[in-house]
């Protein structure tokens, strides 16, 4: 489980009010000072695009903005560059052909998101995969304009939604206009789920038995419960198991390699997937995903490699699963 506390020295930091439009990220980094800070701005460089096989392993669970709250602690290694370069170079070194860049629920509008994700596709030559995200706590008028900037943009390949970080239950009827859009286009929509990086975050709205009732109620959207919902790992196990269109990523599992007993982390997270699985009956609907920048690529794919299942079972898990569900929008 995700620790709160910070390292041994490090500076509180506190946060904005989570309602309001300046959220933090995903997970809570431990803060450090005196670091000199590095841009999360790719700059020029573009990666020509590898050949397309549809196969390959493929992180689920990337995150690269200019949004990214406090770029300077919230990151695996202090001295990690924040660039497509870094993390392309970081995925061909762990065999990652490509990636799922989730965007933030930081990001001004909708439009920003759609730029971003644009910008980060091209500058990867077509390895890092677009997303969107939308704040129904904006209004009902909000929600409508995302459907309608969605329905333009034929390169998306999912939605991401940010409960705990805002303040609504997947339940929220603001939210229909998104699952029909889901519904038609084939589009997943992922949930956060489980611990905030932020400390004003509000994990009731994050519990995955909270998306049981939509994953019931809209049988026809495949949802994505990140974090494996933790803490509440073996609570999302059971929505996976019993509702057919729900899946799960294995991002987020463990905290900063610069927290005490970290090693223990790993073990533990290790367990608690391999039981979580193992409750499931299946791994058809686990995807593999990283955190990044919270998490190194080197250490989530080896979580997935030490899980005592089949060596094809923990292909699916690395990518097979998720370009299934990924498969392009009619």
């Amino acid at each position: 489980m995700i620790t709160r506390r910070s390292l041994p020295g490090a500076v509180p930091r506190r946060g904005p009010e989570p309602a309001s439009g300046s959220s933090k990220g995903e997970r809570r980094a431990p803060a450090r000072s005196r670091h000199a800070t590095r841009s999360t701005d790719p700059g020029p460089r573009t990666h020509p695009r590898r050949p397309t096989t549809g196969e390959g392993r493929f992180d689920f669970h990337l995150h690269l903005s200019q949004y990214w709250p406090e770029p300077l602690v919230n990151r695996y290694d202090l001295d990690l560059e924040l660039s497509v370069h870094s993390l392309l170079r970081e995925m061909d070194a762990n065999g990652i052909a490509d990636g799922l860049l989730l965007q933030l629920q930081t990001a001004p509008d909708v439009e920003a998101t759609l730029a971003e994700a644009d910008r980060m596709y091209r500058e990867s030559g077509g390895r890092l995969w677009h997303t969107s995200t939308v704040d129904p706590t904006r209004g009902v008028e909000e929600v409508a304009r995302a459907v309608g900037l969605w329905e333009q943009n034929p390169s998306l390949r999912a939605i991401k939604l940010y409960p705990g970080y805002r303040r609504f239950y997947p339940h929220d009827v603001r939210l229909e206009p998104v699952y029909r859009f889901a519904a038609e286009h084939r589009i997943p929509v992922l949930f956060h789920q489980g611990d905030t990086l932020d400390p004003l975050g509000m994990i009731k709205y994050a519990r995955p038995i909270e998306l049981d009732e939509v994953a019931v109620e809209h049988r026809n959207v495949r949802f994505v419960l990140c974090h494996l919902g933790n803490p509440w790992v073996e609570e999302a196990a059971e929505v996976v198991y019993k509702n057919e269109n729900v899946y799960t990523d294995t991002s987020g599992l463990v905290w900063s390699p610069r927290m005490p007993h970290f090693d223990r982390q790993v073990q533990r997270a290790t367990r608690r997937m391999e039981n979580a699985f193992a409750a499931m009956g299946t791994v058809d609907r686990v995807l593999y995903g990283s955190d990044w920048p919270l998490e190194s690529l080197s250490l989530a794919t080896g979580m997935i490699e030490a899980l005592d299942f089949s060596a094809a079972e923990k292909a699916q898990i690395l990518g097979g699963n998720a370009r299934r569900l990924l498969a392009r929008r009619p």
